[in-house]
């Protein structure tokens, strides 16, 4: 159809003459040019009738005037669900008939580790079906400390009984590969990563070849009795030792000697070494709290990690050196963020006695617990993590609210959500009365400040109250 034309001339006189058909059209409609609108099937169209219906959004912050406050929405119901579905506990793995003192994973595979007793049996298990696959009464008395042979089956155990065996680590094998008597109890093992070579503790450090039945060499540094010894997994030439005199000492392996020696205010119960940054390690202490320590600077501690309310027994570090587990006196398992000063979790059961040793899983997914009742307990590192196949909407779903709870973690209400934990009456009390001896300590060196003469008391940094002293 024509578009209408109006005459905007004079209409007295004769009409013009009415131009051709053809010249008509073609003055009255002007060219003009067409866009049109072209979508891809791909991204608009459902590939399945199953699937939802694809719509397309303009994420023009202008036309979302409350994309905050729903977000903050989202945020406290992701918050909110985390504690519902925090389910921790995945299983218990009996068969030890006395306390657990003494754990080790299996370098390289996933399922396997080894676990010692205050009767001497040492137990090899399976994680994939919870069972013990091998075991074997190896020592009069404690087993102090386990350690496998990295790339393979074999690990070392010592007791207080003075012998430190090799074992082959296969099922079908009943007797030691190697068996070494010495003249001291031991307390503890670590192997190194690379050579055949290990260290244990006694009242001085000894290094073993897998091929020698005598130590092939000895360090101390006045220490009387040293209570744990750990390699260096990257550094593999440094080890770290800690003594009942409140110290931890550096040896180097190349010289045989010491390296450096720090004091504490108490003493230091176990050591471990950050897998993914070679110069840094973690203290579990007697006062309940755990030390990182550069190990090029030992008169500052870079990060302490508190909320135990008694003395912490053992720590590991995750394969990927984010979290740390600690095992404490006060009957809980606690996992930190390895930057951060207060735990991100706290684990307990009724039953569960004081906690020994604690291991992290090699794939950073389970936490494993040895204790005084004799239980080795298996926990998820994340308490509301689903476990098994994750649909990928799922897996998006929940990287959302990951991302959502990291926005928002500052706000009151998200905070204290999510740090909400239920604890036993004593934890609580304990806790209550630390917090009231602390202020008061604060209370009082202010008041001393106040009444001192201007710089005669100086402020002292939480991280190097507790290093009395450093010798190289």
């Amino acid at each position: 159809m024509l578009p209408l034309l109006c005459w905007h001339g004079s209409f007295a006189g004769p009409a013009p003459p009415r131009p051709a058909k053809e010249a008509f059209v073609a003055d009255a409609i002007p060219a003009q040019k067409i866009q049109t609108i072209s979508r891809s099937d791909d991204v608009h169209v459902r590939a399945r009738s199953g699937d939802i219906q694809k719509l397309a959004r303009n994420l023009d912050p202008a036309l979302h005037p409350f994309e905050k406050a729903r977000e903050y929405t989202r945020a406290l119901n992701a918050v909110k669900l985390d504690r519902v579905f925090a389910k921790p506990f995945v299983g218990a793995l009996n068969g030890h008939r006395d306390g657990v003192y003494a754990m080790a994973k299996h370098p390289t595979q996933l399922t396997k580790f080894v676990s010692g007793a205050a009767d001497g049996e040492i137990r090899i298990w399976s994680l994939q079906s919870q069972k013990t696959t091998w075991t074997s009464i190896a020592h009069r008395g404690f087993v102090r400390g386990l350690a496998f042979v990295p790339y393979s089956n074999a690990f070392v155990s010592v007791g207080e009984d003075k012998v430190v065996k090799l074992w082959d680590g296969n099922p079908s094998s009943t007797e030691p590969l190697q068996t070494y008597l010495f003249n001291r109890a031991f307390s503890g093992v670590s192997h190194h990563r690379s050579s055949p070579q290990f260290a244990t503790s006694s009242t001085q450090i000894d290094i073993w070849d897998h091929s020698a039945s005598e130590p092939i060499s000895s360090m101390s540094w006045g220490a009387e009795t040293i209570t744990t010894v750990k390699f260096n997994q990257t550094e593999t030439s440094v080890l770290a030792s800690a003594g009942s005199d409140r110290t931890i000492i550096l040896y180097d392996l190349r010289t045989s000697s010491p390296i450096t020696k720090s004091t504490m205010a108490l003493k230091t119960n176990a050591i471990a070494w950050n897998p993914m940054e070679a110069f840094n390690f973690t203290c579990a202490n007697e006062d309940h709290n755990l030390y990182t320590f550069d190990m090029r600077n030992l008169a500052k501690a870079i990060n302490v990690m508190k909320d135990h309310v008694s003395a912490v027994l053992d720590v590991d570090y995750s394969p990927t050196g984010q979290s740390i587990v600690s095992g404490s006196y006060d009957k809980t398992l606690r996992i930190y963020n390895a930057r951060e000063g207060h735990s991100r979790d706290v684990y307990h059961t009724k039953r569960m006695q004081r906690l020994f040793c604690v291991q992290f899983s090699m794939d950073d997914k389970y936490v494993l617990s040895g204790s005084d009742d004799g239980n080795i307990r298996l926990w998820k590192a994340d308490a509301s993590e689903k476990m098994g196949t994750v649909a990928p909407r799922q897996q998006a779903a929940l990287e959302y609210n990951k991302a959502l709870k990291e926005r928002y973690k500052h706000m009151p209400e998200i905070k204290r959500i999510d740090k909400q934990r239920h604890l036993p009456r004593s934890i609580v009390s304990t806790s209550k009365k630390i917090h009231v001896m602390t202020d008061s300590r604060k209370k009082k060196e202010d008041n001393v400040r106040k009444h001192s003469k201007p710089g005669s008391v100086p402020y002292k940094a939480e991280r190097k109250k507790h290093i009395l002293s450093v010798d190289e």
